[in-house]
């Protein structure tokens, strides 16, 4: 079924584009496979290749989202839905329409397009049927690991009914089309259109549809997600929201469960489903003791490494170097992970777990959270920042992204947050807070906590080994922490007591607690009850 209110424009005869306004003069690129699409990316000097097959492309000066540089177009038939501010910023129809004709000009004089048809959704009832268009090949591989591909034989009849339009070398000018720079990524949800330019990193290719389908899905009563999800052996649905860095593609990635995806889900009445058919994985200092499913992937021809550091006699790719960036990627296909999922579905969530990176040192390993606890801390969506990440951050500093991604979200997070709320109740999910930063002290002072450790905690979660576990109420958070946990020594989820000077733990916790309070103050229509489950110190 298509998405509500999106009209079925021509099917994907080979040869015209005339249903994205383009009238091409150079060579067109339909669908080609993987390494068809490799091999022209190497021809045409877009990259290279590490040893063990994959493609590395550098995508420098731009190593990560440009979220300053995303606009929605305002038009009467959305206006009225979107959260508009500083993540949801208006273009005018206008502009939109001068940016879009010179783009499509700027795509008609290329030597050559590469256009992909692809899938965004693994349920039917849902997905959106895109075609994505780039003079880039390499660009458009990293698509076809990251969305589903459909058979050979559906492509004969493929109808998109949403456009990419893709050109990475060109500059939009502020003055004429109304942007903040040469860098855009606008959506026009009344077109079914999105147009990206003016930067090479592929994650925008991606981020972008995950804006698309957060104002779609709630539409059709579906919740979407910024969040990983997998099975265990029987049957049972896990999800892990979390920001960068907090672990959420590393702990979804268990051998012992498989994966349903690592970042972008639908929960429907029915269940749940990805939007995508690959993986996108942040792969500094990865190494194949830590995350061994994750490493094999980076030894294979069709991955694409985004901004990795070779060693220019092997080529062999340093994982610990951040000279490009910090923010090195892995884009992959999903079957390229052993235990995956191949319908992209699964069942409603028994356990539902919001991953944080406390800086700061003072949050638990591990709690369960109450119900109005779950509205509280999904709202907020915490993690915070380190020193070094970037300049002029000399302390932790915390991080507020409402539903774990406010920089994806279309709709006021309020709505994002009651949806998760009515299907918590409906399906007595479990809801757990897992801390997988700092013990013993703030970054600096204390250390992170090991891998290991929160590895066993998520375990006993999805298994049961915590449903009847005695717990104790932290002082200044609320939260109900276990007592004990399968593996994990006890002294480990008392994070006071892994400080040495438990004093300057309080005054810690303290500081943090007033952060979070401060932050719900923008929720002002927020339930009282969901307001007082927050901090208490």
């Amino acid at each position: 079924m298509a998405i509500e209110t999106m009209p079925q424009h021509e099917t994907s005869r080979q040869g015209s584009l005339a249903g994205q306004g383009l009238a091409p003069a150079g060579q067109v690129h339909w669908n080609l496979v993987t390494p068809q699409l490799i091999e022209l990316a190497i021809a045409r000097g877009e990259g290279q290749l590490a040893d063990m097959g994959p493609f590395v492309a550098v995508t420098t000066p731009h190593t990560g989202r440009s979220p300053n540089d995303k606009f929605i177009v305002k038009e009467p038939g959305s206006e009225a839905d979107v959260d508009w501010g500083t993540v949801n910023q208006p273009i005018s129809p206008e502009c939109f329409h001068a940016l879009r004709a010179d783009v499509q000009s700027y795509l008609d004089g290329r030597d050559q397009l590469v256009v992909q048809d692809l899938h965004c959704g693994a349920d039917p009832r849902y997905h959106l049927a895109v075609r994505y268009v780039s003079p880039s090949a390499w660009h458009m591989a990293f698509v076809r690991n990251m969305f589903r591909r459909p058979e050979l034989a559906e492509l004969a009849s493929f109808a998109p009914n949403f456009t990419v339009l893709h050109a990475p070398e060109f500059q939009a000018d502020p003055s004429r089309h109304g942007t903040r720079t040469g860098t855009f990524i606008a959506l026009n949800l009344a077109e079914h259109m999105i147009l990206i330019g003016g930067t090479r990193y592929a994650g925008e290719l991606k981020k972008a549809m995950f804006t698309v389908m957060n104002y779609y899905m709630p539409r059709q009563g579906v919740l979407s997600m910024h969040c990983s999800a997998n099975i265990g052996p029987n049957g049972d649905t896990a999800l892990f929201f979390g920001l960068s860095g907090t672990g959420k593609t590393t702990l979804s990635a268990d051998p012992t469960r498989a994966l349903i995806g690592d970042d972008e889900h639908g929960w429907a009445p029915d269940g749940t489903f990805n939007y995508e058919g690959g993986c996108y994985a942040k792969v500094i200092n990865l190494s194949p003791e830590g995350e061994p499913d994750i490493y094999r992937t980076t030894q294979m021809f069709g991955t694409i490494l985004e901004n990795v550091v070779l060693d220019p006699a092997t080529r062999k790719v340093r994982f610990e170097s951040q000279i490009i960036t910090e923010n090195t990627r892995a884009s992959y296909p999903l079957h390229y992970i052993p235990n995956f999922v191949p319908s992209g579905r699964g069942g409603h969530p028994r356990n539902i777990v919001f991953l944080t990176a406390d800086a700061f040192g003072v949050l638990p390993p591990i709690a369960k959270l109450s119900r109005n606890q779950a509205m509280y801390y999904f709202l907020s969506g915490y993690t915070a920042k380190v020193a070094g990440t970037e300049r002029g951050i000399t302390e932790p500093q915390a991080t507020f992204s409402s539903c774990f991604g406010a920089v994806f979200m279309v709709w006021h997070p309020t709505k994002y947050a009651e949806m998760l709320g009515r299907l918590i109740d409906e399906h007595g999910s479990n809801v757990w807070l897992v801390n997988t930063g700092w013990s013993g002290g703030p970054f600096g002072v204390g250390r992170r906590i090991k891998l290991g450790y929160t590895r066993a905690m998520v375990h006993a979660t999805l298994d049961g080994s915590l449903n009847d576990v005695k717990t104790r109420t932290d002082p200044i958070f609320g939260l109900a922490i276990p007592q004990a946990v399968p593996t994990v020594p006890t002294e480990v989820l008392d994070p006071r007591s892994t400080w040495p000077d438990a004093s300057a733990y309080d005054t810690q916790a303290r500081k943090l607690s007033e952060m979070f309070r401060k932050n719900f103050e923008k929720f002002g229509s927020v339930a009282d009850a969901i307001k007082e489950a927050g901090p208490r110190g």
